[in-house]
């Protein structure tokens, strides 16, 4: 298995290159930035965050003032705005009472620790809270989506019922701990999955992992 997965990062990254994934100017940009991308696309998420960069609100202090119902009219392009807005709003009450609204203090914590707290905010999942653990915090943690399960799926490489926690050890166990190469490999993935592995329609035969 651990060769087969560094072969496969090998083929996408020559075929695709760095990806400069997550996109943000702030580690707390990306921690809103999980929380709106929950059942939506990436396009709708960057309108909602411009929507804030506009009002100048990116920040915790100010998010953590503004009323529920402007936070989820200014993210109304993500989806389900009021439940985004009020999930929001839990993770910041996390962030101010245990870390003082300081992205440093946060950084400073263990993976397991900050992992187990952001999994017992109201609505953050595994894939949201592994997402703020690699992309904002730094934390060497492999991201699983559904486009990671599509792709392994198709390869052989999982079960079609194989859960988060099951297709993460895969990249855990095999792989080195680094952040870099799990930023980079999952980023790689939802490239894949985005101009090749469609849902519907894949295009198996130019797929720069054909013969895989």
């Amino acid at each position: 298995m651990k060769r087969k997965l560094n072969r496969i990062f090998s083929r996408l990254y020559a075929a695709f290159g760095a990806q400069h994934w997550w996109p943000a100017d702030t580690a707390f940009e990306v921690m809103v930035g999980a929380i709106l991308t929950q059942n939506t696309n990436w396009s709708n998420v960057k309108k909602a965050i411009t929507a804030l960069k506009e009002k100048k609100l990116l920040n915790p202090h100010k998010l953590y003032r503004l009323p529920p119902k402007e936070l989820a009219a200014l993210i109304r392009s993500a989806g389900y705005y009021n439940i985004k807005a009020a999930r929001i709003r839990s993770f910041l009450k996390f962030f101010f009472a245990t870390y003082a609204g300081k992205i440093k203090s946060m950084a400073q914590g263990d993976l397991l620790t900050l992992r187990k707290q952001l999994l017992a905010v109201n609505g953050i999942g595994p894939e949201t809270a592994d997402s703020i653990l690699l992309y904002a915090l730094n934390k060497p943690i492999f991201v699983v989506d559904a486009y990671t399960k599509r792709v392994f799926f198709r390869h052989g490489l999982i079960k079609e019922e194989a859960d988060y926690s099951q297709v993460q050890g895969i990249f855990m166990r095999n792989l080195k701990k680094d952040t870099k190469l799990f930023n980079e490999y999952h980023a790689l993935l939802v490239k894949l999955a985005k101009d090749y592995c469609h849902k519907q329609s894949p295009k198996c035969e130019i797929c720069p992992l054909h013969g895989q």
